[in-house]
């Protein structure tokens, strides 16, 4: 079973994972945390992490993804937090997102810069790094 978190994709992960017919099979459940308080009331983030790594951080998606495995009856838990755009800063520019995947061995991350390829590419950029994450762990789960 899966379930995921997202932040800046807005559920576009949950909605390709259900778009299969069947998918009640393997989608357990799915979070849309767009706001703190949303990231820190459903899925756990605290907000110590949040305070000082900001949202678009590698220990905000581990908390994510760890709290969304705790929250649910997945075997795996992927995460995403980033700026689609328009818009970011010079330490956190636009098209930067950060991915967690928690398993019941342990959680790992990663952040991708995408570019300022506007918001929809971003979003999807975005979306499909999390299912090929997925694709690739699940391939390694008993």
């Amino acid at each position: 079973m899966i379930a995921c978190a997202e932040s800046c994709t807005g559920g576009m992960v949950a909605a390709a994972l259900t778009e299969v017919a069947g998918s009640s099979a393997m989608m357990d459940r799915g979070f849309v945390t767009y706001t703190n308080a949303a990231k820190v009331e459903l899925i756990g983030v605290r907000e110590a992490t949040l305070t000082a790594y900001g949202a678009v951080s590698e220990e905000v998606a581990a908390e994510m993804a760890q709290g969304t495995l705790a929250r649910s009856d997945a075997a795996v838990a992927v995460s995403i937090t980033g700026i689609a755009g328009p818009g970011g800063s010079e330490h956190k520019p636009e098209g930067r997102v950060c991915f967690g995947v928690a398993t019941a061995d342990g959680c790992a991350t990663e952040t991708r810069d995408f570019g300022a390829l506007g918001r929809a590419r971003v979003r999807t950029a975005a979306r499909d790094h999390a299912l090929q994450i997925l694709l690739e762990v699940i391939r390694t789960l008993p």
